[in-house]
């Protein structure tokens, strides 16, 4: 790389950035600094009469002072269980213990190896990236399978395996709202938006893949920028700046693949399709026990939803196990149980972040601070009384920036929701298009805040290769993501809503889809 080409403005912004960043406290001790913070902000604001009605209760909103004595008595009464449900929490560890034993038993590094020898090195990225939106179909499974398994893929192909954690943590996360298979998310942010639109129509009724064509689409928007960021600016910015010191001992072997270890990956892979046909079935069964009350299989609250995490666990530690024995990489029950324990050891640290995030996120949510944002915000925008493209542009930015405090997509939605989509269907602009634009906001920013539940975890994946892997090397890596699919995404969403292309399955209401 020539020196004019390291010393670019973008090197230069990427590197103060980052240099900023890194001196940043632990994360630990950064959450637990934010608690003390929302504690003070209850505390001053919870007099202040802020004039915000909440679009659901119709109630006026305040801050609740948390340092009052009934609210510190509950705080350090419900600690451990404000803890213990800390939803993340519960996910990462259950389904690392699976992939634990899948990857100590070399099954997942044969698949790497396997996979590689028939993938061009040039479409490593975008077959990475897409792999990674898919994964959204699965909730959160792409944050504890999909990102740490970019890492090892690009180690393995001689390439830099910060460059494929950020290239699958753009897709998992960047990409959130971009998915050409359908997911919970879509019936889940569409039931939020009729409930808006019946505000001024009480005969709307919304399809639950309203937005279905938009974010199809919108996978190859994601694809194509994150494949060019990685491949042009991240990976040799990495090269330059991120020497890769982790332990050795660690790394993914490059060897060969033995025919003892393809016949044991064979017979793993095996008995996953087994289990997979085997949920097939019980899937489609009628009267399903997997489907919610109504018959829906995809629903937040249908079994088969909520037992998603389980089943990661059974479908890599069945095939671990098979792989292993085979293998020879396990001899005995004690082998196997060795392996989820060397796997929980490397969980230590963020069950430690996590207990303070937990903490931090409880108060934040019960000081009423993240709702009066929200509604501050949307207020704000509406006040603006801008044209329909122009709006469509600021609620991005506004939820891009309200989604650095509050991280659940659903929760800012509700609040959202009934403000924007009542006001631009009086403008003649339909509630797909409004829901559109909040799902390209809620994406873009999720790779860069330190607020985001996994974000510690995508440190601690850094980490294993870079040992001085910070808040800032990470944010700095995910900056240009972030920056880039907020204007190529938003112009890509007015694009395409300009030329009337529909965004979805039609509604029932009197507004063109697109």
């Amino acid at each position: 790389m020539s020196e004019a080409a390291e010393n670019t403005l973008l090197n230069r912004i990427l590197d103060k950035v980052e240099k900023v960043g890194n001196k940043l406290p632990d994360p630990a001790v950064m959450f637990f600094g934010l608690l003390i913070i929302v504690w003070a902000f209850s505390w001053a604001l919870s007099g202040v009469s802020f004039d915000a009605i909440h679009p659901l209760t119709n109630e006026n909103v305040g801050v609740k002072n948390l340092l009052s004595g009934t609210e510190m008595a509950d705080f350090l009464a419900n600690m451990v269980n404000t803890f213990m449900g800390f939803a993340p929490l519960g996910v990462v560890l259950v389904a690392m213990l699976g992939v634990g034993v899948a990857e100590r038993s070399g099954f997942i590094n044969v698949a790497i190896k396997l996979m590689l020898n028939v993938t061009p090195k040039v479409l490593l990225t975008p077959v990475l990236i897409l792999i990674a939106i898919v994964s959204h179909t699965a909730v959160d499974a792409g944050y504890v399978l999909v990102i740490p398994l970019g890492g090892v893929i690009f180690y393995a192909a001689g390439r830099h395996p910060l460059a494929g954690i950020a290239a699958a943590f753009a897709g998992v996360s960047g990409g959130f709202s971009a998915n050409f298979v359908p997911s919970a998310i879509d019936p889940l942010l569409q039931g939020f938006t009729q409930s808006a639109a019946q505000i001024l129509d009480p005969a709307v009724q919304l399809n639950p893949l309203n937005n279905y064509f938009f974010t199809a689409a919108s996978s190859l928007i994601v694809m194509f920028v994150g494949w060019y960021l990685t491949d042009k600016i991240i990976e040799p910015r990495l090269n330059k700046n991120a020497k890769i010191d982790g332990d050795k001992d660690e790394m993914p072997k490059l060897e060969e693949v033995s025919p003892r270890d393809r016949k044991a990956f064979y017979a793993g892979v095996l008995t996953m399709v087994v289990g997979l046909v085997a949920l097939y079935f019980a899937a489609s069964a009628e009267n399903t026990p997997l489907a919610d009350a109504s018959g829906e299989l995809a629903s937040f609250t249908a079994p088969l939803m909520q037992m998603i995490v389980p089943l990661i666990f059974l479908l890599f530690i069945i095939p671990g196990i098979v792989h292993g024995y085979l293998a020879g990489t396990f001899t005995n029950s004690q082998d196997v149980v060795g392996a989820m324990t060397k796997s929980m050891e490397g969980m230590a640290y963020y069950m430690v972040m996590a207990f303070f995030c937990a903490l931090f996120i409880k108060a934040f949510g019960d000081s009423g601070l993240g709702t009066l944002l929200s509604i501050k915000g949307a207020q704000f925008l509406s006040s603006l009384a801008l044209s329909g493209g122009v709006t469509m542009v600021g609620i991005i930015v506004l939820v891009a920036f309200i989604n650095l405090f509050i991280g659940s997509a659903s929760a800012k939605w509700a609040l959202i929701s009934p403000i924007f989509v009542p006001m631009l269907m009086q403008l003649g602009y339909s509630p797909d298009l409004t829901q559109a634009a909040y799902r390209v906001g809620d994406s873009i920013s999720n790779i860069i805040t330190p607020l985001l539940p996994y974000f510690p975890l995508v440190v601690l994946y850094c980490q294993r290769y870079v040992k001085g892997t910070g808040i800032g090397s990470l944010v700095a890596m995910m900056l240009p993501f972030t920056v880039s699919l907020m204007v190529i995404w938003s112009a890509f969403l007015i694009i395409y809503w300009s030329l009337g292309i529909p965004l979805g399955i039609q509604s029932s209401y009197g507004y063109p889809a697109g």
